[in-house]
């Protein structure tokens, strides 16, 4: 019964990795380490990459540092690296130990790149070329190199230093004995190490490349990061900025541990709270005029909620922009402008009809003319504050997206309750 039970496991494995994936994520870190520790390596790889790299740590914390270096094995370098970022230090030292010497320095070296920047997204195993050879021994060396490891013919020197790339119809084309220096084309895209990973997708999309090479700081080729590496990285961002936006953390997952979970979102929850005392004091010094025209409690939250959702729109667009680098610093100024300006269009619109309900319900033009005016300034306020909250804090060198969602709430729900029983105050005596 055993037997047909890890038959089956293995054939499911080998049929529907990224199945098998899920519900390993699904069992206890013990439970999972104990389906993984039966399987070949051989199976291994497929479900291991499909993996997050905070479960896969997670799942072979339990394993000993000899299954776990079987496993590694594989995975590609730049796989291997990301996970052993993800295991407790002693543990991922005893794997290194019991890694072959060369292995071993090469993944201590991509553990050192941060998964933000080109170093840890690169591919270490790249095909080059010497720029001292012939076509003959060009095209003899291709023969011989790994077809994954195959994207641009890239040219070194003996040193290493990424010289130039060669296409192969150049090469093909060439006498056997020709030099295949004055083939090469030397003007070529590269990228440092220590580049963000969203400025690499940014380059590889306005150059439409479907490789970019990786040089250290004296020039040498270190890798090379794929095009498909390059849209998990876009969509990995995508998701980090809308948690971010709303105060949880950028890693986190569903299946994320409750400690992980709580140290995320707790620090952002009580500046959440500070920030609604804020909007509950500029209430409370109007509590004399809530007293008196109750129909002013009832309507109040109209006023904030809508310029809540027109600056999250604005917001939303701006950081889509910055994302896909399309906003440049001299169009700061006008951009924000521009939602200003949405904002007022938005702000006529939204009261007129708004007025117009107020006024069907209550029967009172005061009323209709308060709420009118305190929506469009709050819509105004929404497209200044959903451009600018981003602008700032990328420009004060912190994450736009870093809880933007909460600074914006914050502001639309201030001004609209400062608006709205500001009016109220100055129109009081139309008020019934």
């Amino acid at each position: 019964m055993q037997t047909t039970l890890e038959s089956l496991v293995r054939s499911f494995a080998e049929s529907h990795p990224a199945s098998a994936a899920r519900a390993l994520e699904g069992l206890e870190p013990k439970e999972a380490a104990g389906v993984l520790a039966e399987l070949p390596v051989g199976v291994l790889g497929p479900v291991l990459e499909r993996l997050t790299p905070h479960m896969a740590g997670n799942i072979l914390g339990p394993l000993g540092p000899e299954r776990t270096r079987e496993m590694l094995t594989a995975l590609t370098p730049r796989q291997a690296a990301v996970v052993l970022q993800h295991l407790e230090e002693a543990h991922r030292q005893a794997v290194l130990a019991h890694l072959p010497e060369v292995e071993a320095s090469r993944l201590r070296a991509l553990v050192q790149y941060s998964p933000e920047t080109a170093g840890g997204m690169m591919e270490p195993q790249v095909a080059s070329l010497a720029i001292d050879v012939t076509a003959e021994e060009a095209v003899a060396s291709v023969r011989r190199t790994p077809r994954e490891t195959l994207y641009y013919l890239y040219v070194t020197n003996r040193e290493g230093k990424l010289v130039g790339v060669l296409t192969m119809r150049h090469l093909l084309l060439a006498a056997p004995q020709e030099p295949i220096a004055p083939l090469v084309r030397r003007e070529i895209i590269s990228v440092p190490a220590a580049m963000d990973r969203e400025d690499v997708a940014a380059l590889m999309r306005e150059h439409r490349l479907l490789a970019l090479p990786v040089l250290d700081d004296e020039g040498r080729l270190l890798g090379v990061i794929q095009h498909d590496q390059v849209l998990d990285t876009v969509q990995d961002e995508a998701f980090e900025d809308l948690q971010k936006m709303v105060g949880a953390g950028g890693d986190e997952s569903v299946r994320s541990p409750l400690a992980t979970v709580s140290s995320r979102r707790l620090p952002w929850l009580f500046v959440n709270v500070l920030t609604a005392f804020a909007g509950a004091a500029v209430i409370s010094l109007f509590e004399p005029l809530l007293a008196r025209v109750t129909a002013l409690a009832i309507l109040l939250p109209i006023v904030s909620a809508l310029g809540g959702n027109g600056g999250a729109q604005t917001l939303a667009v701006m950081m889509r922009g910055l994302a896909l680098r399309e906003i440049k610093p001299r169009e700061a100024r006008g951009l924000v402008l521009k939602e200003m300006l949405v904002g007022l269009l938005h702000g006529l619109a939204v009261a007129a009809v708004t007025s117009g309900a107020v006024f069907a319900w209550s029967g009172s033009g005061g009323l209709a003319l308060v709420i009118g005016l305190a929506m469009v300034l709050n819509m105004v306020t929404a497209g200044l504050a959903g451009a600018a909250i981003p602008l700032l804090l990328q420009a004060l060198g912190r994450d736009p997206a870093q809880s933007s969602q909460i600074f914006l709430t914050t502001i639309t729900d201030t001004v609209g309750f400062a608006s709205f029983l500001g009016f109220a105050t100055l129109f009081a005596h139309l008020l019934s």
